[in-house]
């Protein structure tokens, strides 16, 4: 039971960079048409690799955000946090120059940080003779996952709490969290909260296809994420980032802020099961859920919409739909769920941030993101996935999912804002 006197947080601003809009107005536009983002690898040659597709960032110009000097210093990850943070902070309308920067925080994730500065400074190394002082003086501050919190801070002089989540798929949903927590124990006004990813590379792929876990549909790359559907064959690798504003509700109000929905509660658990397969029947996202629901007071009869983890993998989608109806009972055969990695891919890091996103659109837009892909049912999969179309419906509350190798859970809880 929250104490009377702890705060509403609620979401005043947004940023994206994502595989089908690199704003979060085009994000939008690309969701409601059921705009896949996956085609072939173009950022390596992936000719030899078993899967040779992913959902990758399209038409990216980072100096939009980033000066060219800083954009020499920062891994493509950091880059996208940057602008999704950029855009964020302009979509909020808040002015940090009139802002008690010190009641100001950033928690940012990566899951995986700078893969590419790795592939790189390693090429250096052993292509030139393996003598050390061909690693750039940079090399450790562009690898490093915090990294992209301290770029966001050091931007606007933001001194609050600033650290970095590391929670493989569950990540920026922790960060999301953290500045929930931290707000709610009263050591900050403002946090600005996410994550983002960029690992399409060949160590990234060729990992993931070392352990069967992506989709090989290569002949046809925009139908391969399909999640819930009996056919699913492996998750598509996505990049990209998300970043939102959290506020107090007397600091927004105080400054006239426009207020897209309320974060109103968090479930964090773990299997502690096994190291990428999730538990029987989801018993440990089935307490994840219960949890958020518990925090934001929220009877699970008031749930309208579930923005999915629905990664497309044959364990996952059969156990999320497994403890959705347990969590949900008769109740779930009236909700509706989604997952948005069927248009974006598996953004891993950056999903929790890149779906809070969409799931809070959805509540102010009332109008849910489709599954696309939806063809041939699955009997284990059975609940309302709102099949290739978006659909118009009124959300009074959410749950975002998303679940992590290492067994990591973690469920958002959205209502839609009331003064």
């Amino acid at each position: 039971m929250k104490r009377a006197t702890t705060p509403r947080i609620v979401i005043t601003g947004l940023g994206a960079v994502t595989p089908i809009g690199n704003s979060v107005s085009e994000f939008w536009s690309a969701m409601m048409a059921g705009t896949s983002g996956a085609a072939p690898i173009t950022r390596f040659d992936a000719t030899e690799f078993e899967t040779r597709f992913a959902c990758e960032v399209k038409n990216y110009d980072p100096t939009q955000h980033i000066s060219r000097k800083e954009v020499q210093r920062m891994d493509l990850f950091a880059q996208f946090a940057m602008s999704a943070a950029v855009m964020a902070v302009e979509d909020s309308g808040i002015n940090f120059e009139t802002t008690n920067r010190e009641r100001v925080g950033v928690i940012f994730g990566s899951g995986i940080g700078g893969m590419w500065t790795y592939h790189h400074q390693q090429q250096n190394l052993y292509e030139r003779g393996g003598k050390p002082d061909r690693i750039s003086p940079f090399f450790v501050p562009m690898l490093i996952s915090d990294i992209a919190a301290g770029h966001i801070a050091i931007r606007w002089g933001l001194k609050g709490p600033n650290y970095g989540t590391v929670s493989a798929c569950a990540t920026s949903s922790h960060a999301i969290a953290d500045g929930l927590m931290i707000m709610q124990r009263g050591m900050a006004d403002v946090m600005l909260v996410g994550g983002s990813e960029a690992v399409i590379c060949p160590m990234g792929v060729g990992g993931f296809n070392a352990m069967k876990a992506l989709s090989t549909r290569n002949d046809s790359p925009a139908t391969a994420s399909r999640p819930f559907d009996k056919d699913r064959d492996g998750f598509v690798m996505g990049e990209g980032g998300g970043v939102l504003v959290l506020e107090t509700l007397e600091h927004a109000e105080r400054r006239g802020a426009t207020i897209y929905a309320e974060l109103a509660g968090i479930g964090l658990t773990d299997d502690a099961f096994h190291i990428t397969q999730p538990a029987a029947g989801g018993e440990g996202a089935v307490r994840s859920m219960r949890m958020a629901l518990e925090d934001a007071e929220i009877e699970p009869s008031e749930i309208d919409y579930i923005n999915a983890h629905g990664t497309s993998t044959p364990f996952n989608d059969r156990s999320e739909t497994a403890a959705i109806k347990t969590v949900f009972g008769d109740h779930a055969a009236s909700l509706s769920v989604s997952s948005t990695k069927s248009m974006t891919g598996h953004l891993l890091g950056a999903a929790g941030a890149i779906e809070a996103v969409a799931t809070v659109l959805a509540i102010k837009n009332s109008q849910l993101p489709p599954t696309i892909n939806q063809h041939t049912s699955d009997p284990d999969c059975d609940l309302d996935y709102v099949p290739n179309a978006p659909k118009h419906k009124t959300v009074r509350a959410a749950l975002s999912n998303t679940f992590g190798f290492g067994g990591h859970n973690a469920t958002l809880a959205f209502r839609a804002y009331t003064p």
